[in-house]
């Protein structure tokens, strides 16, 4: 079937679009429903919803058909993907081009990390850059979803897995240790665990869908399901005030746990894999001054606080 675009070339009079739209129909495709691009996007679903019904209106073409579990995108919408994605492509290596040319440190920087680190983490690193550095703004993206640094929908990212594409450089600044944790209100009503095995007989708070906790009494022999934590979350900081509540026994980043004094670590010798971190940007983005300074002020404070580690 002939490529929808080639018959706008072809049709006389020419129809024209808004190719800036195209910038929604990719995040909606990627998404596979309004909800998420909005989420994608930081836009709201009715705009992104008028952005589709106008791009439609103007190519003359259905591209999405709505369904039950949410859009999906229809044969034309398919043929027109790889020369929508070449446009932002080339929209994204225009902006990364404009920003390496300038030559001051004055300007903004997006980064992006979770919300646990982003909320306990990088505040006071911030607070020693920006002393050092006034004229650089910090702009932070608190998510649990990786960001596209490609797409800029941030500058920086610090995340727990290396990145694949060749186009982005990544240095691992530390690993984050984790432990077990419980207040000391709830240990004194319902006792110490004596070890892993023991730990079934107490209240566990854990994760929803993530295995990471499972993965890791399973490595003790231990056959655990998540029907076995009384609490369950995906949210990280969510779990860390059930902890500090008395909900339960916690695992959590040993950084963190040491905010609070009325938290104690049980069962020492009880392994929690630790959490990579890579520092990841662009390789053209290290062309830009600020980006840079804010990159290398990162690597050396992570790589070099002996907090982040260790119990």
């Amino acid at each position: 079937m002939r490529n929808p675009l080639n018959n706008l070339e072809q049709a006389k009079p020419a129809i024209n679009f808004d190719w800036t739209l195209m910038r929604s129909f990719l995040a909606v495709l990627d998404a596979g429903s309004l909800l998420g691009a909005a989420r994608r996007l930081q836009q709201s679903q009715p705009t992104l919803g008028r952005h589709i019904q106008s791009l439609e209106a103007q190519l003359g073409t259905a591209l999405f058909e709505r369904t039950g579990r949410g859009l999906t995108p229809t044969l034309a919408a398919r043929e027109i993907a790889d020369h929508a994605r070449a446009m932002q492509e080339a929209a994204d290596a225009l902006q990364r081009e404009l920003s390496r040319s300038s030559a001051d440190l004055t300007g903004t920087v997006r980064l992006t990390a979770s919300q646990t680190v982003a909320t306990y983490l990088l505040p006071p690193l911030i607070a020693k850059l920006r002393k050092e550095t006034p004229e650089i703004q910090i702009e932070l993206v608190a998510s649990d979803e990786v960001k596209n640094l490609l797409r800029r929908e941030a500058d920086i990212a610090l995340r727990m897995v290396r990145p694949e594409q060749e186009s982005l450089i990544a240095r691992k600044v530390l690993s984050l240790t984790l432990g077990t944790y419980a207040s000391k209100k709830y240990l004194k009503s319902h006792g110490v665990p004596a070890d892993a095995a023991d730990l079934l007989n107490h209240q566990l708070i854990g994760y929803d869908q993530v295995t990471t906790i499972l993965k890791g009494f399973r490595e003790f022999g231990e056959s655990v399901n998540r029907e076995n934590f009384a609490f369950r979350t995906d949210d990280n900081i969510v779990q860390w005030q059930a902890v500090r509540a008395g909900l339960g026994i916690g695992f959590m980043a040993d950084y963190l746990a040491k905010t609070d004094r009325t938290v104690k670590r049980v069962l020492p010798d009880f392994q929690i894999p630790d959490l990579p971190v890579w520092l990841t940007t662009h390789r053209e983005i290290q062309g830009n001054p600020r980006i840079r300074r804010v990159y290398d002020f990162l690597a050396s404070e992570l790589a070099t606080d002996a907090s982040l580690t260790g119990s």
